[in-house]
């Protein structure tokens, strides 16, 4: 017999009580290394005037070195080819 509310398996959960798995987030440093982690759409340069630029400036896997932490998940990285403003979630710790 069910209760009202009750589980109709055992080891089922409410929907309700699920705790949803959140996003890993990195905490970045100035001087950290990371890596791309994926292929870009674009590039924009972390000068006092940005630009876009090509993505293939950068390639996925490519090291940097974090220069500056800017708002809104925002992160300057330094890489060979010059300094851009790159989202957090496209970066991992190297």
């Amino acid at each position: 017999m069910n209760d009202v509310g009750g589980h109709d398996h055992p080891g089922q959960e409410d929907a309700a009580t699920a705790i949803p798995q959140e996003p890993e987030t990195v905490a970045l440093q100035i001087g950290a290394r990371v890596e791309v982690c994926r292929p870009l759409r674009y590039l924009k340069t972390s000068d006092p005037m940005p630009m876009l630029r090509p993505p293939d400036l950068v390639d996925p896997g490519e090291v940097g070195t974090v220069t500056a932490i800017r708002m809104m998940g925002q992160v300057s990285v330094r890489f060979r080819r010059g300094s851009f403003l790159i989202n957090s979630d496209d970066l991992k710790l190297c």
